[in-house]
């Protein structure tokens, strides 16, 4: 038997809401209002509708505050599939700040009585919102600011539609408490909310590692403990970047022998990569004692995950385990894998390949960057390497590059109709502020032959001119000095977002299972955001820079990123200033927090800004003006 959908209906004037709703099969309708029966009966066709209503089995209660809710119901009903609350209002002339304060109430008041996976629907009139869905929009300030307040309470605005009285069979819309004169609903928006996944809180995470001969274990940086160990790329996941992943390798095999590799690829790296900057690179160091113990681990302060297959570390602790910690002041130093160059150019020194076979290696790579929509601190890498005889390298690559074309083509024309456009640039044509993060870092690693650009047409919501891969070219005259290695790499996170339309990189990261719900396995799908129009709100932090130092724009950033759970959306610089007589430097950073998958609240980002403040003073040693 199918269960009974429950909804519940607040604020109802003349109870014709209620009765256009009620008997509809499956559900189980209850009627409240605020005014006594007294009061309602002898108004209009309240009566005729609130006798319509229990003729039919619905329920109709009187004098319901809606701040209140639970105190109306039995613990065993008071759980509701969808709650209405068309048209709230504190009466009077009560201003904006009356009626958010009505609302914030409400909200928390139907977070007790709501199951989880249901529905609150407000609909205001037009522009009392204050959503880009309103038209005209009013000044935030002089609006309801109705995400702002239902994010307090832990929802989302999911959907937001006309609220169209004219098809309601039988609605005749009121006034405030039932007077005569009705809210205008010319333009009115049903707002529908759901609620949020709570934002995390993070343990620390201890990485285990099984070696042939020794064990290795280190914490996790903060800001990649929810990311370290999300296997997108497993046999059994459906996410769009193993998809992107699965297609393009099933191209390129129709084209050249291709041969997978992945299965060998170490976690950690040691020692020192060349040319790349320090501040990009999460460092994991030597420093046993800070571990979290047995009993850290027992009690729940510290969680634990299993990694496998790696080769690298030599100093063992007399447990037989390898002990690192996050930090870049000791000698002995590892770090998170920033690329997998590294593994296919060891395997080519080592002679482990076939010339004129496409060896294929992909993972995850971290990275530490500025905060931007589309600059990620972890994404997942897809290498391709071929020896290839010399003199025919540019042929090569040209052949390679016109098959990952065709695939990514056909991947996006079964998403959406917006033109796409993918090129090949020379690096001598590119300019160095054209440069994205991923292309920035890769120019640092080795030098870039050609830049693999990806372009959505502007009608679409993505960004123009990514930059989704490079292709670089090398001699290893130990090899052979007829052949010439021909590496391409592509950020699969990037390609995911491009051609399915995901404008936030943290979207690819999210625990809400509405995500991944879009992407059936082995499909894609234009995304459609279960978020929409999440409040923003700006913190401005100014500070002394200590003399002599250079400020590490790259550790403020990630601050920011570890502090705020990944909440802040963009930092900019909006001030600089020198003291003509000590030299003494300042700044002023504008912070912008928001979420893309979550309810972020007023409280919770202050509290973020506090701390913040705190650990850029003790991290970077800067002076809080």
């Amino acid at each position: 038997m199918e269960a009974v959908r429950r909804v519940l209906l607040l604020g109802e004037g003349n109870f014709s809401f209620a009765a256009s709703l009620c008997g509809a099969a499956g559900t189980h309708v209850v009627a409240t209002c605020y005014e006594s029966e007294e009061e309602v009966s002898g108004r209009g066709r309240a009566a005729e509708s609130i006798r319509r209503l229990r003729e039919r089995g619905a329920e109709v209660v009187f004098s319901v505050d809606c701040t209140k809710l639970k105190d109306y119901f039995l613990p065993e009903k008071r759980e509701f599939d969808c709650i209405y609350f068309n048209f709230p209002h504190c009466g009077r002339k009560a201003g904006v700040v009356k009626n958010r304060e009505l609302l914030a109430h409400f909200f928390h008041s139907s977070a007790e009585v709501l199951t989880e996976e249901g529905e609150v629907h407000v609909a205001l009139c037009n522009g009392q919102g204050g959503t880009p869905a309103d038209q005209p929009r009013r000044e935030w300030h002089n609006s309801w600011q109705i995400v702002a307040v239902a994010a307090g309470a832990g929802f989302i605005l999911s959907n937001v539609h006309a609220f169209k009285a004219e098809t309601i069979h039988g609605y005749k819309c009121t006034g405030y408490r039932s007077q005569d004169k009705p809210f205008c609903v010319e333009g009115a928006l049903n707002h529908i909310f759901t609620r949020s996944m709570p934002l995390p809180y993070f343990k620390p995470m201890i990485c285990k590692i099984e070696l042939e001969s020794q064990k290795v274990s280190f914490q996790v940086p903060q800001v990649l403990v929810d990311k370290i160990d999300r296997d997108f790329l497993e046999l059994n996941s459906n996410h769009p970047v193993r998809t992107v992943k699965e297609k393009l390798t099933a191209e390129l095999s129709q084209a050249f022998p291709l041969q997978n590799i992945d299965y060998c690829l170490s976690l950690l790296h040691q020692g020192h990569l060349n040319g790349v900057c320090h501040s990009n690179i999460f460092w994991i160091i030597l420093n046993p004692e800070e571990t979290p113990s047995t009993e850290e681990m027992s009690n729940g302060l510290a969680n634990a995950v299993l990694f496998s297959h790696v080769d690298f570390c030599r100093d063992t602790d007399k447990n037989g385990w390898v002990n690192v910690q996050e930090g870049c002041h000791i000698s002995k130093q590892y770090y998170l894998r920033p690329s997998l160059l590294p593994y296919a150019q060891a395997i080519i020194q080592r002679g482990a390949f076939l010339p004129g076979t496409l060896h294929v290696l992909s993972g995850p790579v971290f990275r530490k960057c500025l905060i931007t929509p589309y600059s990620m601190p972890v994404f997942h890498e897809m290498l391709f390497v071929c020896a290839v005889n010399r003199g025919t390298e540019k042929s090569f690559i040209q052949m390679l590059v016109n098959n990952i074309k065709t695939s990514i083509h056909s991947l996006h024309q079964t998403v959406s109709g917006f033109k796409l456009n993918i090129n090949l640039q020379e690096e001598a044509s590119f300019e160095t502020t054209e440069l994205n993060d991923f292309a920035a870092f890769e120019s640092q690693l080795s030098r870039i032959q050609y830049f693999i650009c990806m372009e959505i047409d502007a009608s679409g919501s993505c960004e123009k001119g990514s930059c989704v891969g490079i292709i670089r070219t090398a001699h290893y005259e130990l090899v052979s000095s007829e052949l010439v290695v021909v590496f391409a790499s592509l950020n699969l996170d990037l390609l995911a977002m491009l051609i399915c339309g995901i404008p936030d990189w943290r979207m690819l990261w999210t625990s809400d299972t509405r995500f991944l719900r879009q992407f059936p396995r082995g499909k894609l799908r234009l995304f459609k955001s279960f978020s929409l129009y999440p409040p923003s709100y700006v913190h401005d932090v100014s500070f002394w820079i200590p003399d002599g130092e250079q400020f590490d724009e790259v550790a403020f950033h990630t601050i920011a990123r570890r502090v705020s759970g990944e909440m802040v959306v963009s930092i900019q610089l909006i001030d600089c200033f020198q003291q003509s007589e000590t030299g003494r430097k300042s700044l002023c950073y504008r912070l912008t927090f928001q979420s893309c998958d979550k309810a972020l609240s007023r409280q919770e980002v202050a509290e973020m800004q506090l701390l913040f403040r705190k650990e850029i003073n003790r991290c970077l040693r800067v002076t809080l003006r």
